[in-house]
């Protein structure tokens, strides 16, 4: 939690009660359902919390945002940012319904009222959002084309609507078909080793019907 209070300093006394409450909660229900790697769960606020929160050091969404996160497992990285943006609206999509269950659970202990999640693949979401979040769930072609029609057209934020993709290692060949695409080192922000490197991808899409 230390790790969350160094780089984010100017946190409300309930997003700090939230955020210290995750690691038991996340611990006791990976005992029961494994959504997070054994390795992984006792470094949870390092590279679970801090990952997800590298995009809040690209872009402090506007409030009344929508953000989608597809394919977001254990409520990565969409659960810490709703806490760090709470007047933003979240979508959280997987198509595995028991980790949903224990976002869902989560949730509801911390009282984190601006999530909602749905059981699903994300070619069959019917609405459009800001910004699309997610963490390295597939390459960027296959991920631009999942999520085609699904952003919105009124822009209200700094940066364009788009994507927002947390990946790490080298992306030159991923990402070379697209000119308009920026890469943040996290390194940039984040001082510790595991973010060496990682990044945040962003591609600003324009609106389709």
């Amino acid at each position: 939690m230390e790790l969350v209070l160094k780089y984010f300093p100017d946190l409300s006394q309930n997003q700090i009660k939230q955020f210290e409450a995750l690691e038991a909660l996340y611990k006791e229900w990976n005992a029961k359902i494994n959504v997070i790697s054994r390795k992984d769960i006792d470094e949870l606020y390092l590279r679970h919390v801090l990952h997800s929160l590298g995009i809040a050091k690209v872009i402090e969404f506007t409030d009344g945002s929508s953000i989608l996160d597809v394919g977001t497992g254990g409520g990565f990285p969409g659960v810490p940012l709703a806490i760090l943006f709470p007047n933003c609206k979240f979508h959280l999509v997987d198509s595995i319904n028991k980790k949903l269950k224990v976002i869902n659970a989560i949730c509801e202990a911390i009282e984190l009222t601006n999530v909602r999640t749905t059981h699903s693949r994300v070619e069959a979401i019917d609405n459009t959002y800001d910004f699309i979040v997610s963490r390295a769930v597939t390459a960027m072609p296959e991920f631009t084309k999942w999520i085609k029609g699904k952003i919105a057209k009124k822009q209200q934020n700094e940066l364009k609507n788009g994507i927002l993709y947390l990946k790490g290692g080298d992306l030159s060949d991923e990402l070379k078909q697209y000119t308009n695409v920026r890469a943040y080192l996290l390194s940039d922000y984040f001082e510790e080793v595991f973010f060496k490197t990682k990044k945040v991808i962003y591609l600003p899409l324009k609106y389709k019907n």
